[in-house]
Order: C-alpha cells, then structure tokens, then sequence
C-alpha cells in the first residue's frame, strides 16, 4: 500500500527554482523522477515498522530522491527471495534468517540493526511467574516446536536441562496461558503479553536477551551487489529510517495513530498499536544507540550474536555485518 504525502517545503522550493530557471532560459522544464525502491518488510502492517511509516509520511525519502514502495511480509511472504532476486533494494530479517540464507549461498550483509533487543521473551501469569531462566524448571510451555533451538540455545547459556521443561505444542495466541493449560509462553515481548494487558490480565514477561540470548533482530539486509553498485540508494534509505525512526522516539502514540490512520483495512487497534510501540522503545533504542545512533552495532555486539548463532546451529562469521553504509547515514 502506498500511502500519499503532501510535497515537503524543501522539494517546493527546489521544484519551483527548477522550473524559474529553465524559463528564464526558454528551455523546457523536466521533472526529475525519483528513484523506485522497494522495502521489503518482514511481517504484517503494524507499528512494528512505525519509523518507516514516518519517513515515507512525512517526505524524508522523496527529499533524498527515492520513491519508496513498503511491501508487507507475512507468513506466506518471506522477506530473502525478493532481496536477492532483486526485486527489493532492503528487506527486514532477523540475524538467524539471514545466517541461514548466507549457508545456502546467498550474498546478504546486514547493513543495520534495528531491535537491540532480540523480542523473544517468556510470558506467564502474574501469579505464577517465570522471571528467570530458572524459574522454567518444572514449568510446561507452550510454544511452536520449530522454536525448540531457541529454548535450547536460552538453556544452553544459563545451565539448565531442556529435559526439565514440558513443551506443550501450541498455537501462537494467549489462551493456553490464559486458560492454565500451559505456565508460560515463548512469544514477542510486543505481542502476546500486549494483548493480555489489554485484556486486562496481569502477566509478566522474560526478555531472553537480558539472560544470554543474542541476536540481532529487524535488521536491515542487501545484497553484494546492491552494496557496491546502489549504494548511494542504500545510504539514503538509511537516511530515512534514521529520522524516522528518531521521530517515532519522541512521539511513540503518534507512530501508533499514523499506522492505524494508514492502514484502516488492516484491523488494527489504537491502543494495542499504542501500548506496541511504548514496549518495542527498551527494544531497538540503548545506550549504544544514543551514543552512536539508530541502528548501530559494534563488534562487541557481532560477538555475542556469533556466540548465540552457533548455538542455534548457524556457522557464520563477522563478515555478515556491514557497517560502512550505517556509517555514511549518520554522517
């Protein structure tokens, strides 16, 4: 969905002294066409991509010269193959996504990195909480048994038998939990436990990634060969995210109205979309981002990803992250 926005008063300006001089010149007056790109995005509409949604609003890719298309992911949409057929110039992914995609030959980087914070948590009831990993201990969970590596990869790291934990096959809502069926949930910190407060009922969450579990999550991925023969595309691009994205922090409720106000068919809910955005914040803006910027990454944080990617049976190396157009943006 495309979503239309009054022209900005630089690209005004610059229009209109285009045009003053190629009359003044007797020559006809062309418009220069910005650059189509496609961003690909790694799920549904929702404020999960808010940052995005404002710089396409609010002009900060058409005043860098990009025409931006942001196509929905979803499940039967997966985010690798129009990046690397080239179909989409950026797609969002997720560290062990695109691990998995370089192991079978394709050429991604990841160019930035949006969540700090992997989302991944372990939710349960106020009454019975799990608040560490080894409050899982006797504890039946329900999850999708495709995410087996992850709880394996959380055990592995905080010296805990899987053994000792039931997986409950379930699927991805609230109710077992809700229903006593099963004592947690291995879901999103923005999803489930946000529709349970919504709901009214009192749960309490375990982010993974404050006991061990790293890796990087809503990264940025491009190809080789979009890197070194598009880069400027790419730099700009960034570009955008960066302000959108600082402008979804100082007015998260702002972000959540504009993605309801953009989408009216998609079903979404104001205060859900509200409630999202505040608790995605702890996830993709640190001190690291206040130091350096939106979306940054050091070694220091490739390292620990490394460390959790192995676990997870992905075999990669350092070589997956590429700074240097990150770099350029915040120039």
């Amino acid at each position: 969905m495309r979503h239309l926005h009054h022209p900005t008063r630089r690209a005004l300006l610059q229009t209109g002294g285009a045009a003053l001089g190629a009359a003044t010149l007797g020559l006809p007056t062309l418009a220069r066409a910005n650059t189509a790109v496609n961003f690909q995005l790694s799920w549904l509409h929702s404020v999960q991509f808010g940052g995005s949604y404002i710089a396409l609003d609010r002009g900060y890719w058409a005043d860098r010269g990009l025409d931006i298309a942001l196509s929905q992911g979803g499940p039967n949409a997966p985010v690798e193959p129009p990046v690397v057929s080239g179909t989409a110039l950026v797609g969002i992914s997720a560290a062990d996504y695109t691990a998995a995609a370089v192991a079978q030959g394709a050429p991604f980087k990841i160019i930035a990195v949006a969540m700090q914070k992997n989302p991944f948590a372990i939710a349960s009831l106020s009454a019975n909480p799990v608040s560490t990993p080894g409050d899982l201990i006797g504890k039946k969970i329900g999850m999708s048994v495709s995410n087996t590596p992850v709880l394996q990869a959380l055990c592995t790291i905080n010296d805990i038998d899987i053994t000792q934990i039931e997986i409950v096959p379930t699927q991805y809502d609230p109710a077992p939990l809700v229903s006593g069926q099963v004592d947690c949930l291995l879901c999103w910190e923005t999803d489930l436990p946000v529709a349970m407060d919504i709901q009214g009922v009192e749960n309490t969450t375990m982010l993974m990634a404050d006991h061990g579990y790293s890796v990087h999550s809503q990264t940025y991925i491009a190809t080789e060969d979009s890197i070194a023969n598009r880069r400027a595309d790419l730099v700009n691009l960034l570009k955008g995210e960066v302000m959108g994205w600082n402008d979804y922090l100082s007015d998260t409720d702002a972000a959540a109205a504009l993605t309801v106000e953009m989408f009216p068919d998609a079903g979404l809910d104001l205060a859900t979309q509200k409630l999202q955005a505040e608790r995605q914040v702890p996830l993709m803006f640190s001190e690291l981002t206040q130091t350096s910027g939106f979306g940054w990454f050091t070694q220091e944080t490739i390292a620990a990803n490394l460390e959790t990617l192995a676990l997870l049976g992905r075999d990669v190396s350092a070589d997956l992250w590429d700074r240097s157009l990150l770099e350029e943006a915040h120039a």
